[in-house]
């Protein structure tokens, strides 16, 4: 069986991926179904398809016959394209007058660089399109039974990078005022510097037992999920043998993972419904 016996054909109206243009596309977490319509639909046209060392290998088996699959990762600490060179090849790409599909894990705009390659093209004057994904701090938490907001909650989250362009912990981020600020924390790509922003984070006075959820190869069969909280996440985080890519969330929302592990609930894992005790802080107060 090939993908275009279980894939249908496009639905009318999705827009054509000319000769010349690059899709600057996210592929969403890793899980194939979390594809958007928009980013199947390049896959199904471009002759050049571009593509991330996050964005899982079966999702390029959806590509057009023919296809060119050209492997453009970055991975942190491990030798990778620059992103200049990154730029140019899109552009040399869509001189050729290839369809050119860049496919990125995620979102391009969330922590992706897809602003600076678009900003590179208007340079170089090739058209583009932006094609918006799933980001991992949204559906990798809900494949992990994590919401990023819930009223009981939070009325406020912050998404943040662990590290900077140089690799280094974000000199530039005013964690005391994040910390004050914010009662959920979403970080993207924080295994490296855990412990130096769980410090931070608890120097500006957030509860060394404050929930914390790191969620790695989030989305995919081969998921790993740990619940700890920020005085213990660094030790915890090197107990299991967690390993980048991950998602770190802070805040009381990871608490709700004993309701709403839905993934887990389908391995025989009894959820509860009342995961804040809101039902039996209210018979106290009564």
């Amino acid at each position: 069986m090939t993908t275009e016996d279980i894939i249908p054909a496009a639905p009318t109206g999705l827009p054509s991926l000319e000769p010349g243009w690059v899709w600057l596309t996210g592929a969403g977490p890793g899980d194939p179904g979390l594809l958007t319509l928009n980013a199947l639909n390049g896959l199904r046209q471009a002759d050049v398809v571009v593509y991330d060392a996050l964005v899982d290998e079966s999702i390029l088996e959806w590509a057009k016959p023919g296809a060119i699959k050209d492997f453009a990762g970055k991975r942190g600490g491990k030798p990778s394209p620059k992103q200049r060179d990154i730029t140019l090849k899109l552009i040399d790409y869509a001189k050729e007058g290839k369809r050119v599909l860049r496919l990125k894990g995620g979102d391009p705009f969330v922590f992706g660089r897809g602003g600076e390659e678009a900003l590179g093209l208007v340079a170089a004057g090739v058209l583009f399109r932006i094609v918006p994904g799933v980001t991992a701090g949204i559906g990798g938490l809900a494949y992990a039974g994590i919401p990023a907001t819930h009223r009981d909650c939070n009325q406020v989250v912050t998404f943040l990078t662990g590290h900077d362009h140089t690799g280094l912990m974000p000199g530039a981020i005013n964690w005391d005022g994040v910390a004050k600020g914010s009662q959920v924390l979403i970080m993207y790509m924080a295994m490296k510097h855990l412990g130096s922003i769980a410090g931070k984070l608890i120097e500006a006075g957030r509860s060394v037992d404050e929930p914390v959820g790191i969620v790695c190869n989030a989305s995919l069969a081969g998921q790993q999920v740990l619940e700890t909280t920020l005085g213990r996440c660094v030790e915890d985080a090197a107990a299991a043998g967690l390993q980048p890519p991950a998602i770190v969330c802070v805040g009381e929302v990871v608490r709700l993972r004993a309701g709403l592990d839905w993934l887990g609930a389908l391995q025989g894992k009894v959820l509860v419904s009342d995961p804040l005790n809101l039902r039996g802080a209210a018979k106290t107060s009564a």
